[in-house]
């Protein structure tokens, strides 16, 4: 299975990794936006040249803004007539987000991702953004991360996308996740091949799970599989007299 729809990785011209977290503009992935503004060190904003901002735009940036992630704005489509670049700088003037050239702070791309045109530039401004925040990580700790979204397969039972933040990560692997837990049976990267380790910033598909997790909650490697037991069947304890209060309060 390839998971370059939600999570994928790229390498530049100059040899440098930039992993994509890709979380749809339509109001259904509310909360996968939500979630994804908490798991990613930069959001790149894509806005339409010739559409503007909307609401799902706004949904955004708020998102961004309440996980105080630094916002990399990019303006697509600029190979159409129609396009007005300015227009969208003004529009997003609104919501603090001004250009560089405008006097303000976020980094500003112009691309036409059908003509392929400046998407280097894009890559650019990501790679300077991330030296700016001086961004690492250390492979050398037992590995967590997040879960990027989960379902059920035929033949592989409960399968799971996991965002490696922190470690690195190996088939072997107790882990707990949410309120499920396992042993990692097999893992392969976005682009269906399988591997035997993950190191920080890397996407992969494990397979080995007890359940079914939500996307956003937090993936860690343990020691052994009671530990992890221990730990998943607290959190789903938890969630229940959670979900108790909350059922009994609405009642009233």
């Amino acid at each position: 299975m390839c998971i370059r729809d939600r999570a994928y990785r790229i390498i530049t011209k100059s040899k440098k990794f930039i992993t994509f977290f890709d979380t749809p503009g339509h109001e259904a992935f509310t909360t996968m936006r939500a979630r994804g503004a908490k798991v990613t060190d930069i959001v790149v904003l894509v806005v339409a040249a010739d559409d503007g901002v909307k609401e799902t735009t706004i949904e955004a940036i708020n998102h961004a803004k309440a996980a105080k992630v630094p916002i990399i704005v990019c303006i697509n489509k600029i190979d159409l007539s129609e396009a007005n670049s300015q227009n969208v700088k003004n529009q997003l003037m609104e919501h603090k987000l001004i250009s560089e050239d405008m006097g303000g702070e976020n980094l500003y791309v112009e691309i036409s991702a059908k003509e392929k045109k400046n998407l280097n530039k894009l890559e650019e401004a990501i790679i300077l953004q991330s030296e700016m925040l001086d961004l690492k990580a250390n492979p050398s700790k037992k590995a967590f991360g997040v879960i990027v979204e989960s379902k059920l397969e035929q033949g592989k039972g409960s399968t799971a996308t996991v965002l490696v933040q922190e470690g690195t990560l190996n088939v072997g692997d107790v882990f707990v996740a949410g309120p499920a837990y396992g042993k990692i049976r097999a893992m392969s990267d976005d682009t269906g091949s399988k591997i035997t380790s993950a190191t920080p910033s890397v996407p992969v598909e494990i397979i080995g799970l007890t359940g079914v997790p939500t996307a956003g909650d937090e993936f860690i490697v343990v020691d052994n599989e009671n530990k992890a037991k221990e730990i998943a069947d607290f959190r789903l304890h938890s969630a229940r007299i959670c979900l108790l209060y909350t059922s009994d309060a609405a009642d009233e």
